[in-house]
Order: C-alpha cells, then sequence, then structure tokens
C-alpha cells in the first residue's frame, strides 16, 4: 500500500478521474469520467504493484479472469468495434490496464487511444449512474 498512489489511497484524486463500478477477485472495475471514448474503464490492481511481475502468482489468473470481466461487460453495455488495451504507469505506478472501446468512424479509430484526450468529453450525473448501473448489471449476468 502507498499512500501517495491515488489508486492505494482511494482519495478525490481518483474520485475526480473516476467512478468505482464493482470490486472484483483482485482489482476493482472504475468508470472513466472522460468519456471521449464511449466506455471507457480502468481495471486496477487492489494491492500497490509496479508491474505485474510484482503481483503473487496466484494472483495472475484472477487478474487476467478481472479483465475478461470487465471486458465482457464493457461489450454487452457499449458494443464497441474493439476494445483497446493500456498499462502505462510511466507517471502512476500502480498496476492498472485502461480499456478503451473504439469504434469506426469514432475517435482514434485505427491509431493508438490517446490517453489525455483534448477536448474531453463529459456526461451528465444520470447518464454516469446509467452507465455504472448496466455495467454492474452485466457483470453479474
Amino acid at each position: 500500500m502507498d499512500n501517495s498512489c491515488l489508486y492505494c489511497a482511494r482519495d478525490e484524486r481518483l474520485s475526480n478521474l473516476m467512478y468505482e463500478v464493482a470490486d472484483l477477485n483482485v482489482s476493482t472495475f472504475f468508470f472513466f469520467k472522460d468519456q471521449t471514448y464511449k466506455g471507457r474503464c480502468v481495471v486496477a490492481y487492489k494491492g500497490h504493484a509496479k508491474e505485474i511481475s510484482n503481483i503473487p502468482a496466484e494472483d495472475l489468473p484472477l487478474f487476467a479472469e478481472d479483465l475478461a470481466k470487465a471486458v465482457k461487460a464493457m461489450e454487452t453495455v457499449f458494443n464497441p468495434d474493439k476494445i483497446n488495451y493500456g498499462a502505462f504507469g510511466d507517471k502512476l505506478p500502480h498496476l492498472h490496464f485502461h480499456l478503451v472501446p473504439k469504434y469506426e468512424n469514432g475517435p482514434s479509430w485505427g491509431d493508438v487511444f490517446a490517453i489525455t484526450p483534448d477536448p474531453k468529453v463529459h456526461l451528465t450525473e444520470e447518464e454516469y449512474q446509467q452507465y455504472i448501473s448496466e455495467l454492474r448489471a452485466a457483470l453479474n449476468a
């Protein structure tokens, strides 16, 4: 646990960027507030690990299962043409994957998604809560 890390501290730095969708096996599923890429989410490992090689061996299949479960829920709710996966951590060294739905004729189709797109797309609070509800339902289907 590293309290300087927003995923570990779970403070306003995190809540300013995303909403928690669900607690999974060894990770947490989040819905990004910037919805330039409709349905963009993050799955973050619960423990503080910089690299995937730093997590205990018994957590590796559970982490992969969490990623697959989140992606399946996203496919159900958003029906993207493709989902891009990004695990960077240069400035935030905590194991997390950006799960970015891509749509033909949508932003960055055929290219790498922009980690910090400009301009950003924000939804109403009701829209965020509706999508989060749909993702939770899809996780439990």
